[in-house]
Parts: C-alpha cells; sequence; structure tokens
C-alpha cells in the first residue's frame, strides 16, 4: 500500500476493524518512510455487474457514477455524502443479491428513485425527472401528484 503523503510502497498495519456490517474491512496504517498515518478500506471483491443500457450496450456497474446521479439529485440538500454512500451501497447490495450478472439500467434507476423517495422527495424528483426523461410540463406534475398522494 502507498503512502498517501510520500508515496513509499511499504506501510504497517496499525489496527484492522470490519465496517459496514462486515462487508468493508477498516486498516489504520503507518508508513515505514515518513511515520505519517493513514487509513484504508478493503471490499470483497465479487463477479463484475454488467449493466444494460437502453440502447441493448453494456458496461460494467459504476458505483461512482450512480453516485454522481444521486449527488447532482441532492445539491443544495441537506443530505450528507456519507448518506448517499450508504444508498449506494443498499443499491448495489440489492442487485448483488439477486445473483443475476446482468441488471438493466431501468432497474438502478428504480432502485435509486425508491431510495430517494425515503429520503428526500425533492432529490427524488429531481432524479426522476432526468431518469423518467419528462416531456412535458403534465408529466412532471402527474409525479408531483403521486407523492402527494402517497403522503396522505
Amino acid at each position: 500500500m502507498k503512502c498517501p503523503f510520500c508515496f513509499y510502497g511499504e506501510s504497517k498495519v496499525i489496527d484492522s476493524r470490519p465496517t459496514d456490517e462486515g462487508a468493508k474491512i477498516r486498516r489504520r496504517r503507518e508508513c515505514l518512510s515518513c511515520e505519517k498515518r493513514f487509513t484504508s478500506y478493503e471490499v470483497v471483491e465479487t463477479a463484475p455487474i454488467m449493466v444494460v443500457k437502453k440502447d441493448k450496450t453494456r458496461q460494467s456497474f459504476d458505483r461512482g457514477k450512480l453516485l454522481g446521479g444521486l449527488m447532482r439529485a441532492c445539491e443544495k440538500r441537506s443530505i450528507s455524502v456519507a448518506e448517499l454512500e450508504e444508498t449506494v451501497d443498499a443499491i448495489q447490495t440489492e442487485i448483488l443479491n439477486t445473483m443475476d450478472r446482468e441488471v438493466p439500467s431501468s432497474k438502478i434507476g428504480e432502485l435509486a428513485m425508491e431510495q430517494l423517495k425515503g429520503i428526500d422527495e425533492v432529490a427524488y424528483v429531481r432524479f426522476a425527472s432526468v431518469y423518467r426523461e419528462f416531456k412535458d410540463v403534465n408529466s412532471f406534475m402527474d409525479e408531483l401528484k403521486d407523492i402527494l398522494k402517497a403522503r396522505k
């Protein structure tokens, strides 16, 4: 593990502990050269998930891309990055639990909207407006009416 400060290639592990219900291992490390400490996370490597796009092309699942889309929907809202990362973790776990190696992008979008609906309604509507490609104000209003019905 390279030191992020001096880029030396050797470090020693000072402390290890499981995080995220054992899904990750957090390690505190100390550089053997500059003696600064840093944290690394280890994640179990799984078989790659392929996303089937609308045009039938395939690409590997990129959690960073999903996180970026959620962050854009949550701009200027009081939602922490940690909460969004937990949301991405939940979506990724649900996809992995299906045991399918190919997942339609529409399924990922629906899972993201389902999660956002419980976190922040404004972020949900923003994400839905891009994801569902609202053609006009009426389709946008229909979505808002559904949210209001669900509240009651």
